[in-house]
């Protein structure tokens, strides 16, 4: 039974990723060019303030860069740590519970980014394009000479 659950797992962590670099990226336009209910209920963070402005642009190109599956690696890392900076900067000195302090999305974001730092991109993404593997192709053999799947 989880043969067939091993073999989806790829397109799943590509699924994964796209929506969560969607979602990112969707928090860094609103920050950005005030769409989707703009920053903090309405309009947009002014050009260069530190850290709204860098954090949005992070979240913008980071959401994208991750949603295609390019340069996923390195744009996931540098997400993953913009959202951990978020939530030990801005919403642990409220209180100690992510909950408590409003910073559920802010700890959400910094493990699934995290996550893929280590995972890779998936079977769907721009970086396989790059890379003469395939999510397929990727074995390599356990103890007892069976072969099992690798993520890049």
């Amino acid at each position: 039974m989880f043969t067939h659950l091993n073999r989806a797992q790829p397109y799943a962590l590509a699924l994964f990723r796209i929506v969560i670099g969607f979602l990112f990226a969707c928090h860094g336009a609103a920050s950005l060019f005030g769409v989707l209910g703009g920053a903090h209920g309405g309009g947009t963070v002014p050009v260069g303030t530190w850290p709204g402005w860098y954090a949005a642009l992070i979240q913008f190109v980071g959401g994208i860069l991750v949603a295609v599956g390019f340069g996923t690696r390195i744009a996931a890392f540098i997400s993953s740590g913009s959202m951990a900076y978020a939530y030990f900067k801005v919403h642990q000195p409220e209180s100690l519970f992510p909950l408590q302090n409003g910073g559920e999305a802010s700890a959400i974001f910094c493990w699934c980014f995290l996550l893929l730092v280590f995972t890779g991109p998936g079977a769907v993404a721009v970086d396989r394009l790059f890379s003469s593997r395939t999510p397929t192709a990727d074995r390599e053999h356990d103890a007892h000479g069976k072969a099992r799947a690798v993520s890049v």
